[in-house]
């Protein structure tokens, strides 16, 4: 919960959350009761992790619900590599310490920066759908995508 200021400025920030699944947050308490809800995940339902650089909290990546993925970062810290680096250690925790037999994703197929990390990291297209999320008085629509769990030699 220390990470309050952090997660506000990057929950508040328009550029951020373009493709999130809310509008910009109005106010650090929306921003705390979203920070609590990630903190308070059930053990073995999922988990989030804070990304920092340099002692600064630039965002989070994790699942918020096993097996679905997600990520968010300040604008500050795009195309630095640093989603695809946080997002690789979670992956193969995912798979070798929860055991997670695939993972999802759900993105906007507007966000292709989001769209084309997750195929530079090996996921695959699985469908899309239209309207599936109203993001203030807007419709979005998803790209679904899936990662199975790397194969081992001799398997």
């Amino acid at each position: 919960m220390d990470d309050l200021d952090a997660f506000h400025a990057i929950l508040s920030d328009p550029r951020a959350t373009a493709y999130w699944s809310t509008p910009p947050h109005r106010d650090r308490t929306q921003s705390r009761d979203w920070l609590r809800s990630m903190v308070d995940i059930p053990a073995g339902e999922g988990e989030d992790f804070v990304i920092e650089h340099d002692g600064r909290v630039i965002g989070k990546a994790g699942f918020f619900r096993f097996p679905e993925i997600g990520f968010i970062l300040h604008p500050d810290a795009w195309r630095r590599g640093f989603a695809f680096e946080a997002l690789q250690a979670v992956l193969a925790r995912g798979f070798a310490v929860n055991g997670l037999t695939h993972v999802e994703a759900d993105v906007d197929p507007r966000n292709e920066a989001s769209r084309g990390l997750l195929q530079r990291l090996g996921f695959e297209e699985t469908g899309r759908k239209s309207r599936t999320w109203k993001i203030g008085e807007e419709w979005t629509d998803s790209v679904y995508l899936r990662l199975d769990p790397p194969h081992t030699a001799g398997s």
